[in-house]
């Protein structure tokens, strides 16, 4: 581990060296990528800093303790060599996490696909709350984001909606909220003031570029038709809505967002590369199932991985054994907590299977 931060900082250093050369200054491409490399291993470098001052800080100490005759100091630097040693351990820790092999995702903006699941009208209301609550978040962390396609039902519910969520290493903070989510409260719909159980499923795709899936023209089926719902004069009298169909895989795509067909399309076949990223990531996942031990379950979409139950005022996240009694907040895109918590837990599960 100490070789390969060696050369991080030796490679920190040869670019921070060149990029206050006036060839890198004076060339625009060659000063943003120093900057991003310097930018993407500094925290790297910092830590392996600190951690080189404490190790230099614990044998001053362990110096004292052999050869120091005055108890007092003695006793000084006893007691600041157990908070040391644990500022090492922690360190320690942060650095394996820190050189981890990297999602090569990242750092991608996302489709977030919201579709109402068991339930009826209260999964639909549900769904649109939770997109809310994503937008919410997204505003948080100064996010944006572009609805790409929706269908709604006639009292303020979703049957489905997609989302392009742009900003920065979105997939980093997202890509753990797919799933299931269920909730459990007395739906606006029900007289009775019973309690239903409803479900949704999140589905967040990173988004891809042309260089990342080659997609043959020839494979592709494009159809236009009238845009539905609310939108203006153009809507259901021109065929600005665009449906693209994926001959070899039948993954179907539509857009009727926009009243262009042409900006319809762009957005469209973005969302089609992101699914048929997805689609090869996934293949992949299944062929090395049997090699990896860092994820809990199958990671299979149709698992649930939370519950918000209304009446108790709580959410439990089922994979980390989590439950926050704060759900008026969390709705209103208070998601740090629980996905900081996420990340924390599969960085731990990635150095378990590091160390195997």
């Amino acid at each position: 581990m100490f070789e390969k931060l060696d050369a991080v900082v030796e490679k920190y250093k040869n670019l921070e060296s060149q990029i206050t050369s006036p060839e890198v200054i004076n060339n625009n491409v060659l000063y943003t990528k120093y900057s991003k490399e310097m930018k993407e291993i500094e925290p790297i470098v910092n830590t392996y800093l600190q951690y080189k001052d404490v190790i230099k800080k614990i044998s001053e100490d362990e110096e004292i303790l052999e050869n120091e005759k005055d108890d007092e100091l003695k006793k000084l630097a006893k007691e600041e060599l157990e908070i040391l040693e644990e500022e090492r351990n922690r360190l320690e820790t942060q650095l394996k996490i820190l050189l981890l092999p990297k999602d090569e995702n990242d750092e991608k903006n996302v489709f977030l696909e919201i579709r109402a699941g068991t339930g009826g009208e209260e999964a639909a209301l549900f769904a649109a709350d939770l997109f809310r609550m994503y937008s919410r978040y997204a505003e948080r962390h100064k996010m944006k984001v572009e609805i790409i396609d929706k269908s709604e039902t006639g009292i303020g519910g979703l049957k489905e909606i997609i989302a392009l969520i742009s900003g920065y290493k979105v997939y980093s903070r997202l890509k753990y909220e797919a799933g299931v989510h269920r909730v459990q409260r007395v739906p606006k719909t029900e007289s009775q003031g019973r309690i239903h159980t409803s479900a949704v499923t999140v589905a967040v795709l990173p988004e891809a570029e042309e260089v990342d899936v080659k997609i043959d023209p020839k494979d592709l089926r494009i159809d236009t038709f009238c845009s539905s719902g609310p939108g203006g004069q153009s809507v259901n009298t021109t065929y600005s809505a665009v449906r693209i169909t994926h001959l070899p895989t039948g993954i179907v795509v539509q857009c009727q967002d926009e009243k262009s067909q042409i900006k319809n399309k762009e957005k469209a076949m973005k969302v089609l590369r992101a699914r048929l990223l997805e689609k090869i990531r996934s293949e992949k996942e299944q062929e090395q199932a049997s090699l990896r031990k860092s994820m809990v379950g199958t990671g299979d979409r149709s698992e649930r991985i939370r519950t918000y139950n209304f009446p108790q005022g709580r959410v439990t996240d089922h994979r980390i054994n989590l439950t926050l009694y704060k759900i008026d907040m969390i709705m209103d895109g208070d998601l740090d907590e629980i996905i900081d918590a996420l990340i924390t837990y599969y960085q731990a599960e990635a150095l378990k299977n590091q160390q195997l």
